[in-house]
C-alpha cells in the first residue's frame, strides 16, 4: 500500500461561505475521498491539529505527502518545514498543489522566491499535455478544460524543472507551466496548479486521474534512514 498524508490549512471552508459549499468536509477530505483506492492508503492532517498534523511518527508513516496551503503559509513553525523537508530529501514524495507555491516548504525546496503573477475573474483555463510519456500523464488526453479557474501567469520563479508534464493556457492569454516535477536527493516532488478554494476543481475527473498519477509517481523507491555525511572505509586495501 501507498501511505498517502492529505495536508490542508483547512481554514477558507471554516470562514469562506462559498467555500465551505463546495468543499463541506474541506479540501483535505475532497481530495482523501477520491484517492482512496486498491493500493492507496490516506490519512489527513490540518495546521491546527499538534505538530500541524506532521509530528515525525505521521511522516515516518507517509510515502507521499500532498500539500495545499494559501492564507496560513507563515503559520507553519520553521521546524516543522525542516521536518518535512528532512523527509523529502531522505525520499518521501512531495506533492504540492496549487498556491502551495508559496507554501514555506516548496520555496526552501526549489530555493527561490517562486513567484508568479495571477488573476482570479474564473477564466476558462486549457491544460495541454505537454509530455504524455511521463507517468503522471498517463490516461490524460492532448488537453483537457477547467471551465474557471485563477489565473496564474508566468513567469513562474522556480528553479527549471525536471520535467514540464502540463502547460496551461487561459483565455486572457496568459500561460503557465502547470504540471512540473523535480528530485531533491532522493525524494521526488511534483507541483500541480489547478486547485483554487472557490472552484470546484477536485471534482475533475481528469485532475484526480493526475493527482492519482502523481502519488504513485513520487512513491519513494529507495527511503534513507538518516541524512549523513560519513567517513567510509575504502572497499579495496592496498
Amino acid at each position: 500500500m501507498i501511505r498517502v498524508t492529505v495536508w490542508n490549512e483547512y481554514y477558507h471552508e471554516k470562514y469562506d461561505k462559498t467555500v465551505a459549499e463546495i468543499y463541506p468536509n474541506g479540501i483535505h477530505n475532497a481530495i482523501a475521498d477520491f484517492l482512496g483506492c486498491e493500493d492507496i492508503e490516506v490519512r489527513t492532517a490540518t495546521l491546527d491539529e499538534p505538530d500541524c498534523g506532521l509530528s515525525q511518527k505521521v511522516l515516518d508513516n507517509t510515502d507521499v505527502l500532498i500539500w495545499w496551503g494559501h492564507m496560513r503559509h507563515d503559520f507553519v513553525p520553521d521546524d516543522i518545514v525542516e521536518r518535512v523537508k528532512a523527509e523529502v530529501l531522505k525520499g518521501m514524495g512531495l506533492i504540492c498543489l496549487h498556491s502551495a507555491h508559496h507554501s514555506k516548504i516548496f520555496r526552501s525546496l526549489m530555493g527561490t522566491t517562486c513567484n508568479l503573477s495571477w488573476r482570479e475573474d474564473g477564466d476558462l483555463e486549457r491544460i495541454w499535455t505537454v509530455n504524455p510519456a511521463h507517468p503522471i500523464a498517463k490516461g490524460v488526453g492532448r488537453y483537457f478544460e477547467l471551465p474557471q479557474v485563477e489565473t496564474y501567469a508566468e513567469p513562474f520563479g522556480i528553479p527549471n524543472p525536471d520535467d514540464v508534464v502540463f502547460m496551461g493556457w487561459y483565455e486572457g492569454g496568459e500561460v503557465f507551466r502547470s504540471g512540473v516535477t523535480f528530485h531533491r536527493e532522493n525524494g521526488k516532488m511534483f507541483y500541480f496548479q489547478p486547485g483554487h478554494e472557490t472552484f470546484p476543481i477536485f471534482y475533475n475527473p481528469t485532475v484526480q486521474t493526475i493527482i492519482r498519477n502523481a502519488v504513485r509517481w513520487a512513491t519513494p523507491t529507495y527511503r534513507a534512514s538518516e541524512l549523513s555525511c560519513p567517513n567510509v572505509e575504502r572497499v579495496h586495501n592496498k
